[in-house]
């Protein structure tokens, strides 16, 4: 390899792509000694040994306004990187996720003729068929961690390898569960509102309200309340709504353990649907979004599901109640449905888990830091 090929740019423009990315910087640091890793990332890849030209807080631009207002900083930042790359005459360049900035990038990049890899597909299979086309016109390769996203890109001319979901990487998802075989005589039901504070705010006043409707119905049961890492309990808005009071909270990042323990679970889209999945326990979705844009999501939404638990499985396995049909009645009947249907609650808990077995071996950021290292020697 030549010496000038060892110079590597990461871009993760988001905390969820510095957690994938960290773990594969981790990987190429100890597959190769001295390749050069500079970029856009967060604290978790520097940790990992990244040199970062920008952190990814200054990149997480949330809403049609806000993108609109940082375009011009983010035009600034896009020199900047091209710039290091010339300077460093670098050859490889590795994006992840975070599209609207990443696919304008690659296109410099391959104009420059720098080598594009792509780890963690855009969900242009649900909401931009258009932005297939750029990035096979755009990338090298992909790495994709969702079963069916290998085929999609494949049947379109994209160079894919599927290596996993990273969540089977986690011991207490990878390991293998036999599904629920009986409601339990006291059923624990948990709440996971979502990891944003935006997201808290728009399905927890639901589930409280449908924890009051479940207690009147069923009297002896239980409430859990999960949040994410990094979020403060003393935080939590809920209008001062005195259902909290008998919903036991939880210490930041127990959510594991809740999806471990509950019957079943009220359950914002997103990630969390699949973590669910690999512990077996029957769930309603949420989600919840402004009028403005869940109107602009429906135009561009091209598939039937939001979950991604229903999304990986090919049809709805569990419910999900989006946007208006996110009642508190709702979310009641669809956890009462489980409790008073115990052939249902033990067919969705296998479900569930054959879902899990869809998502690959663990091991998705050491093929990740294979491929990248491979594409390193032929640059």
């Amino acid at each position: 390899m030549s010496h000038r090929s060892r110079s590597l740019l990461f871009v993760a423009g988001e905390a969820s792509g510095d957690l994938h990315a960290s773990k594969v910087i981790a990987h190429l640091n100890e597959f190769s000694s001295d390749v050069r890793i500079f970029g856009v990332g967060g604290d978790l890849m520097q940790s990992a040994g990244m040199e970062l030209s920008h952190h990814s807080s200054d990149f997480a631009v949330v809403g049609f306004a806000e993108v609109i207002r940082h375009i011009p900083r983010l035009k600034r930042a896009m020199r900047e990187l091209l710039d290091m790359v010339s300077k460093r005459q670098t050859r490889v360049a590795v994006l992840v996720d975070y599209p609207g900035f990443n696919l304008a990038l690659a296109r410099a990049l391959k104009a420059a003729g720098v080598k594009v890899f792509y780890y963690i597909s855009p969900q242009v299979w649900a909401w931009g068929e258009r932005r297939v086309k750029k990035i096979s016109e755009r990338t090298d390769r992909m790495a994709v961690i969702l079963p069916f996203e290998k085929s999609f890109y494949a049947d379109r001319g994209v160079e894919v390898d599927f290596v996993g979901h990273p969540l089977m990487d986690e011991p207490e998802i990878a390991a293998l569960r036999t599904p629920r075989t009986a409601l339990p005589a006291r059923p624990l039901i948990g709440l996971l509102p979502g990891s944003r504070r935006e997201e808290i705010a728009r399905h927890l006043p639901a589930m409280l309200r449908a924890v009051r409707i479940l207690r009147r119905e069923f009297g002896e049961i239980d409430f859990k309340l999960g949040l994410a890492e990094g979020m403060d309990p003393s935080e939590l808005e809920v209008g001062g709504d005195p259902a909290l009071d008998g919903v036991e909270v939880m210490a930041p990042g127990d959510t594991h353990d809740l999806m471990a323990e509950a019957s079943v679970l009220m359950v914002s889209s997103g990630t969390a649907t699949l973590e669910a999945a690999c512990f077996g326990t029957p769930m309603v979705i949420v989600y919840r979004t402004s009028p403005l844009s869940y109107r602009i999501g429906r135009l561009l939404v091209k598939i039937p599901q939001i979950g991604l638990v229903n999304i990986v499985a090919g049809e709805r396995v569990v419910p999900e109640l989006v946007q208006a049909d996110l009642t508190p009645e709702r979310l009641a009947a669809g956890v009462s449905d489980y409790l008073k249907d115990e052939r249902l609650y033990v067919d969705t808990s296998r479900r569930l888990l054959g879902v899990r077995d869809l998502l690959g071996e663990p091991g998705a950021a050491a093929k990740v830091a294979e491929s990248i290292l491979a594409m390193m020697e032929g640059a």
